[in-house]
């Protein structure tokens, strides 16, 4: 019997280590918890952005390495500084899916959506478009084929407001349809190469994480 509680003792002896070895030690690498300070509730628009959820949402086409311009590294490096949230690898992959979902609304006539992705000057070019492909009676039936490229150009942080250029070298169908839906020009069976240089904006240090189309111009 003394055998027995001994033997029994050593075994307990021995998990009790193991168990320490397991939970009760540290080895430098695990993180600290972060903890966060309350936030104020405050209105979140029912349209999000597909940059600010680029994690959460999938880009348009597969992820790939982040392509960045030489010059465009240190304007980057001061944004990453300014915002400890910023991610250039989940903005490239948010850009993507925005030059999707601007063009896409662009060809829908989708003002509300526009209105929210992009910033004033951007939209009122949009919506004088719109205004006059409507008052022709025209209708576009685009479609993004795919993104071949996306690069990022050019970044910039100037009085707290972060401006990134991405380059998208992309393939498109056009097509233009009469208020009958006949086709008076272009062709679904034949994409078109595109290659535009969109800017996008957001004030790192306010509210509203939510980046919007800047500027738009063709490589």
């Amino acid at each position: 019997m003394t055998f027995e509680i001994i033997l029994l003792a050593m075994v307990a002896a021995f998990l009790g280590l193991r168990l320490y070895s397991v939970l009760g030690k540290r080895t430098g690498h695990e993180q600290e918890p972060i903890v966060r300070e309350p936030v104020e509730e405050r209105k979140v628009p029912k349209m999000q952005n597909p940059i600010d959820n680029a994690e959460r949402k999938p880009a348009i086409i597969a992820p790939v390495d982040i392509d960045i311009d030489v010059v465009a590294q240190s304007g980057l490096r001061s944004i990453m500084v300014a915002d400890r949230q910023f991610d250039a690898q989940l903005f490239l992959e948010g850009a993507k899916s925005a030059y999707g979902a601007i063009l896409e609304a662009f060809w829908k006539g989708d003002r509300e959506a526009l209105n929210f992705l992009c910033d004033d000057d951007v939209m009122a070019s949009f919506e004088a478009a719109i205004n006059g492909r409507e008052e022709r009676g025209e209708i576009m039936d685009n479609r993004l084929i795919r993104i071949e490229t996306a690069r990022v150009l050019g970044a910039t942080l100037e009085n707290n407001i972060a401006r990134i250029s991405v380059r998208f070298d992309a393939d498109i169908a056009a097509v233009v349809k009469d208020k009958q839906g006949n086709v008076i020009g272009g062709s679904m069976t034949d994409a078109e190469e595109v290659h535009d240089i969109w800017t996008f904006m957001r004030d790192v240090k306010g509210a509203d994480r939510n980046w919007k189309l800047d500027e738009t111009d063709e490589a």
